[in-house]
């Protein structure tokens, strides 16, 4: 049986992420804010995106694939402490492609049993520019299901029924994904904002994320109520939930 050390009692969220960056475009204003609402937020990346996400790094000379996961852990590290990360877990599984084998899976189990998140966040399901974004959320899907199941591992804490929610792609149109929760997190903004500066392998990104958080502010405002009486909201961030939400009142 394969012993872990289990969190103490507590809210809790874990997002899986392809690459070190990815959580910090797509759901860095959900990981800031839930922080501060007293959530311990677990980020697991797959991997460094060495291969195919730090185009900026292999322009530089005499670079090494090494050099590469070196400066991607790091920026990946800063940005985990500017949105307030709880546990940053790295299991650098390579990218382009990413593939994960049996025991690859069952470490991701492991630190699902381990987190038992409240909710977790992942890709689009669909995604043909990047498959290793859809591979991660194929992966998350297929680990949710063993953590619940009560013959893997006899003895351990079983994982309960998280949400999975699914944070934006990057060409939105094409992916399939549609939007059916939206989260303000203008009082965040600036940790956010912060940790886009943080992956300086990518900075053509940093602009780009920041007019999405704008436009899904515009959303956010829309979809509590409009101009006769919705919310103020500068920045937001949207997600497409996988399972029906059970809620007491709408």
């Amino acid at each position: 049986m394969c012993e872990i050390e289990k969190m103490p009692d507590s809210r809790t969220a874990l997002v899986i992420s392809a690459h070190a960056a990815d959580f910090v475009w797509r759901c860095g204003g959900a990981i800031a804010l839930h922080a501060d609402k007293g959530y311990e937020v677990t980020v697991l990346c797959l991997s460094f995106g060495e291969r195919g996400e730090s185009a900026k790094l292999w322009k530089q000379p005499d670079m090494t694939l090494q050099k590469v996961k070196n400066v991607r852990r790091a920026e990946a590290e800063k940005a985990a402490n500017a949105l307030g990360v709880h546990d940053l877990v790295c299991l650098d599984l390579g990218d382009y492609p990413l593939e994960l084998n049996r025991d690859d899976k069952n470490r991701v189990v492991d630190v699902i049993r381990k987190v038992q998140p409240g909710f977790m966040l992942s890709h689009s399901q669909y995604d043909p520019y990047n498959t290793d974004h859809m591979y991660t959320t194929q992966v998350a899907l297929e680990c949710r299901m063993i953590a619940q199941a009560w013959g893997h591992n006899p003895g351990q804490k079983v994982l309960s029924a998280p949400q999975l929610y699914l944070f934006e792609p990057h060409q939105t149109e094409q992916m399939g994904w549609k939007p059916d929760t939206f989260l303000d997190i203008t009082p965040v903004w600036d940790r956010k904002r912060a940790a886009l500066e943080a992956m300086e392998g990518q900075v053509h990104l940093w602009d780009y994320y920041t007019r999405v958080a704008q436009q899904r502010a515009n959303h956010f405002k829309r979809n509590s109520g409009g101009q006769s009486g919705g919310r103020d909201c500068q920045f937001a961030e949207g997600f497409q939930s996988v399972f029906p939400r059970t809620v007491d009142e709408l």
